[in-house]
């Protein structure tokens, strides 16, 4: 979809904080004064002093749906956007690049919440992982949780911090410290600490940001970004890929930041589900036929930190009645393999240079994957995974079942 084209003077995106006009530049306070229209929050527009001649507009909801006929309607006009500290920070900068170009824009920032709560707290901003929790799931949080580390939570009102006291405290983060700074930058800054598990402050400000110093307890399972989580970490009916030979699979697929995975044969979502946590930009849509396992993969999704899982039926039923499903950078089989058509739909939906992995547990899925290889090339590897288990007062290896895997990278000419 073509983005619409802006032909007017550029729009002034104007980042305000909570210090209000007064701690405009001069230049900021300019581009306001010169707007003819002004968009905005409520409460952003309140912070602008009466004598400026402009017409206020307070955003509608739903925003984002909105905006390209609101833009339109006011177009021939000089337009300036009031935006929290720093525009291009999860901010409506960030929307009307995608809408309109960079080029359509003049953005004038403020320091962010981000860059007030470690100059106040004295943490290394290059170093912080911020997680944004406004209209997105708290549980996007997990995946940067790690004993040691800071972690900063853009909360989405004034309930935030009490919500991610208990998220830590669920998943073995009960230790960590927590602080609250809330309306960075203005009269009514305020911050507050206490450990997670200790938490009992009643809702302060809505404008507030959450600053956690991990401490993880050392009995609870790790879940880390790299592949291969304990089978134990998953719910559902036991059709999962093992971890050994999961941590194998996420290899050969070699997710990258941004890119989108297809897992085919979802059984708990384990790939999907590790593939999106190895990056937070990383997507995945994982096929399913069953929906109880439906069902599973969602809540294991949920459970892990990664709940923007795409999890949808059967492959071949999804892409009959569907025609918008973007097409993938890699394909995990893990399911599904002698099923009519399957692996070619797969072949035929990959990106050139995208990877295809598939697993085989039987005779059957075995020699179509030797037939492939042996029409497209790749590599074939046979795993055989052997766990110890004990055998009355001693110990022996009982043998997994073993696996056959197919890797191969789909060239431009194929």
């Amino acid at each position: 979809m073509t983005a619409p084209v802006w032909s007017g003077e550029p729009i002034a995106v104007v980042g305000i904080g909570a210090d209000g006009w007064d701690g405009l530049g001069r230049i900021s306070q300019e581009a306001v004064r010169g707007a003819e229209v002004v968009f905005g929050s409520a409460r952003q527009l309140e912070l602008v002093p009466e004598e400026v001649a402009a017409e206020r507009i307070a955003w509608p909801s739903p925003l984002v749906p909105a905006l390209p006929g609101l833009f339109e309607q006011y177009a021939g006009r000089k337009i300036a956007v009031l935006a929290s500290g720093d525009p291009m920070f999860y901010g409506i900068g960030v929307t009307l690049v995608r809408l309109f170009g960079a080029v359509a824009l003049r953005v004038l920032p403020q320091p962010s919440s981000v860059s007030l709560a470690c100059a106040r707290l004295g943490w290394s901003l290059a170093e912080v992982p911020v997680v944004s929790v406004v209209g997105r799931p708290l549980e996007t949080v997990l995946p940067e949780l790690a004993d040691g580390r800071r972690v900063l939570v853009l909360s989405a009102d004034e309930h935030s911090p009490a919500q991610v006291a208990e998220l830590l405290g669920r998943n073995g983060f009960g230790a960590s410290r927590m602080t609250v700074l809330e309306q960075l930058g203005g009269s009514g800054e305020r911050t507050y600490s206490d450990d997670a598990q200790e938490w009992k402050h009643e809702p302060g400000d809505r404008l507030n940001i959450v600053a956690i110093e991990c401490v993880a307890d050392p009995g609870h399972p790790r879940t880390t970004r790299i592949p291969g989580l304990a089978d134990s970490r998953y719910d559902g009916d036991g059709q999962l890929t093992k971890h050994e030979v999961r941590a194998l699979t996420l290899s050969a697929l070699a997710p990258a930041p941004g890119e989108l995975l297809w897992d085919v044969g979802g059984g708990s979502g384990t790939i999907a589900i590790e593939w999106c946590r190895t990056h937070p930009e990383c997507r995945a849509v994982t096929f399913e036929r069953l929906e109880p396992r439906r069902r599973q993969i969602a809540g294991n999704a949920a459970a892990l930190g990664v709940p923007h899982l795409d999890v949808r039926g059967e492959v071949l039923v999804e892409l009959e009645k569907s025609t918008e499903l973007t097409p993938p950078n890699a394909i995990f089989v893990g399911g599904g393999l002698t099923q009519d058509g399957v692996l070619e739909t797969c072949w035929s939906q990959l990106r050139q240079g995208g990877r295809l992995v598939a697993n085989a547990v039987t005779a059957e899925s075995e020699a179509l994957l030797l037939n492939w290889a042996a029409r497209h090339g790749g590599e074939l590897r046979k795993f055989q995974i052997y766990r110890a288990e004990s055998l009355g007062g001693f110990t022996t290896w009982r043998p997994q079942l073993p696996v056959t895997q197919w890797s191969v990278v789909k060239a431009a000419s194929l």
